[in-house]
């Protein structure tokens, strides 16, 4: 897990740092026409800027989703049918600590994805990771693990 977790983890890491460096103080850079676009913003809060300032708050709260995803990852059974279970710990793992990276260094979350057509709030890989992460957990739950393939 720890590998694949540090995989994300650097991903993220580097891409924020790109993000700082080439964006931050310039106008928003296009990468899809008008619909996808590069822009550095500032996250105090978490998701969609909801409780700004809490930044103690979402370090714990991180530090605890982490240590589920881990202990649930330790508790699953072996085999390859477990695979795609392990890989949403890994995504969330990954995007949960990658944020919390970034409030433990700046007090806030760097964003800089755009999706403009749908006026989406700007987010980043981690919050990709969490979100792409917890759609496919809630799928499999509901669609492929039987309840007593689950007994963590």
């Amino acid at each position: 897990m720890a590998s694949a977790v540090l995989l994300l983890l650097v991903a993220d890491r580097l891409t924020k740092r790109a993000a700082v460096a080439y964006l931050a103080g310039r106008e928003p850079f296009s990468v899809v026409g008008d619909i996808l676009l590069f822009t550095y913003t500032e996250n105090r809060g978490i998701a969609f800027g909801m409780f700004q300032g809490k930044a103690s708050l979402f370090v714990v709260f991180a530090v605890i989703v982490a240590l589920f995803c881990f202990t649930t990852y330790m508790s699953l059974p072996s085999g390859k049918r477990y695979l795609p279970l392990s890989l949403c710990l890994f995504g969330i793992t990954a995007g949960a600590l990658g944020n919390m990276a970034d409030r433990l260094l700046y007090g806030y979350v760097v964003d800089f994805i755009y999706f403009k057509p749908i006026n989406f709030p700007v987010f980043n890989v981690a919050d990709i990771y969490i979100t792409c992460s917890a759609f496919l957990l809630v799928f499999l739950l509901i669609f492929y693990y039987k309840d007593d393939e689950l007994k963590i």
